[in-house]
């Protein structure tokens, strides 16, 4: 597959996201959908390591667990929805949210929280519930340590916003 950039279309990613913010607190999304044919995607069950994962819309999730991250040895490779992942960008792996989503992760050591765009499936480390790019580990205060206690939760529509964006847009920006 060859890259595809976003063009013209990168600032209406960015003002959608920007909009989807809840606080005060400015969220900004570098890189959103520049590489890559991101799709849509909830997909079906799948397993690995011998554990069934069975993805699914849920505008309820909301757990606490263990957080790890990943990085150079993903870095510039496709991701589960079709994008070419850069461990500079706050994105995120979850096993069963769709892709598109937006969630935040709250550091429950620390306090700090970052709203993350699901784009990837994972962590595939048993006991772990999500794994974030290397930049959003170092936001979240935990790069040095590989792991934290978090806290995700989805944004409803947030979520549903950049599904729908990408959706409307993606055929138009060369997606796919």
């Amino acid at each position: 597959m060859a890259r595809t950039a976003a063009g013209p279309l990168w600032p209406a990613v960015m003002m959608v996201l920007g909009l989807a913010g809840c606080s005060t607190q400015q969220r900004t999304y570098e890189g959103q959908y520049r590489s890559g044919r991101p799709m849509c995607k909830v997909g079906t069950p799948y397993r690995i390591n011998g554990v069934w994962y069975y993805p699914a819309v849920d505008y309820n999730y909301d757990e606490t667990g263990v957080a790890s991250w990943y990085g150079e040895q993903f870095d510039q490779k496709y991701t589960a929805n079709g994008e070419i992942f850069d461990l500079n960008e706050l994105t995120a792996a979850h096993h069963t949210l769709p892709m598109p989503s937006i969630v935040k992760v709250t550091n429950l050591d620390n306090g700090r929280t970052l709203q993350l765009r699901i784009n990837d499936r994972g962590p595939f480390a048993r006991g772990r519930i999500i794994d974030v790019s290397r930049r959003a580990s170092q936001l979240l205060g935990f790069e040095t340590g590989g792991t934290a206690p978090v806290r995700v939760k989805i944004m409803k529509e947030e979520s549903i916003e950049v599904a729908e964006w990408l959706n409307e847009t993606a055929a138009t920006a060369g997606f796919w």
